[in-house]
């Protein structure tokens, strides 16, 4: 009679698939990558097959790995009801931040992600600017921020790093005698506040042409060819080019991107960190 699966090789195995890497699974088990490479070993002997096609750059589900991904997040969610108590428990909640210069056009499939690892779980997400996030953390508003990091480099993790640059749309062309027209968030937003101040800094004449309400605003301007906008690379409009290079400004700081929790129940933490080594597989 074949051997019950090892949930724990269920669970590495759906991390690896969706974040494809071993690296960040690991992460999120907090566990090294050579236990992570263990488990998906064992898991692979046990039902006959390889789950996995792995190249140095990059890990995809084989053939049977796509047959065997849904199965194997039912086996998960029903263990998850299972310990629960009933079917019918009541869902939790985990309210969660993320601002507007970080979450970038891979957001639905992340929270895809994060659906499909606890389905079980309500996920409130809120997007705003870095600032309001942090503020709403302290006010004990939210479970958990993802942000920028502003003035008090004391506080918060690391999750990593993202490239700041002048983005502009392809056809945008500069006018000679003509201030550079910017797309801003409006103030306090940081990242406006350190690129108008890098701007000052070398003499570069500016000017505010259009504010916009969030990231996607500011990117909508940027693809429609009315301004230039500093942007982390991860949100930049898709088909955008950085001119900084070609136009000679200043070179932006990357951004620090810090995770605030609060959480303490093991599974939140876990759904959390699933969060981060998703946006981290991004950068």
């Amino acid at each position: 009679m074949q051997k019950a699966l090892d949930l724990d090789a269920v669970r590495a195995f759906i991390l690896i698939a969706d974040l494809g890497s071993f690296t960040r699974a690991a992460e999120v088990l907090e566990v090294a990558q050579a236990a992570v490479s263990l488990k998906l070993k064992r898991l692979e002997r046990q039902l006959g097959c390889r789950l996995l096609d792995r190249t140095p750059r990059h890990v995809r589900l084989s053939g049977q790995g796509r047959e065997f991904i849904e199965p194997a997040r039912e086996l998960l969610a029903a263990h998850e009801r299972a310990v629960a108590g009933t079917s019918a428990a009541r869902p939790q909640r985990l309210t969660i931040g993320i601002s507007d210069h970080v979450a970038g056009p891979e957001l639905p499939m992340i929270l895809a992600r994060l659906n499909a690892y606890d389905p079980s779980r309500i996920i409130e997400m809120r997007i705003a600017a870095s600032r309001e996030l942090a503020a709403a953390f302290d006010q004990r508003e939210l479970d958990a921020a993802i942000v920028r990091r502003e003035d008090d480099r004391r506080r918060g993790k690391p999750l990593f790093e993202d490239r700041m640059g002048w983005f502009a749309a392809p056809t945008w062309k500069p006018r000679a005698g003509v201030p550079l027209p910017l797309a801003n968030m409006a103030a306090p937003c940081g990242v406006r506040a350190i690129a108008t101040r890098a701007l000052d800094s070398v003499g570069v004449p500016w000017t505010e042409v259009f504010v916009g309400g969030g990231v996607m605003a500011v990117g909508a301007a940027v693809s429609a060819g009315v301004a230039v906008a500093a942007l982390a690379a991860r949100v930049a409009p898709p088909g955008s080019v950085d001119v900084g290079p070609q136009l000679g400004l200043p070179a932006l700081p990357a951004s620090e991107v810090v995770v605030h929790s609060r959480l303490r129940e093991h599974r939140a933490q876990e759904l959390l960190r699933v969060l981060g080594a998703a946006f981290r597989a991004g950068t």
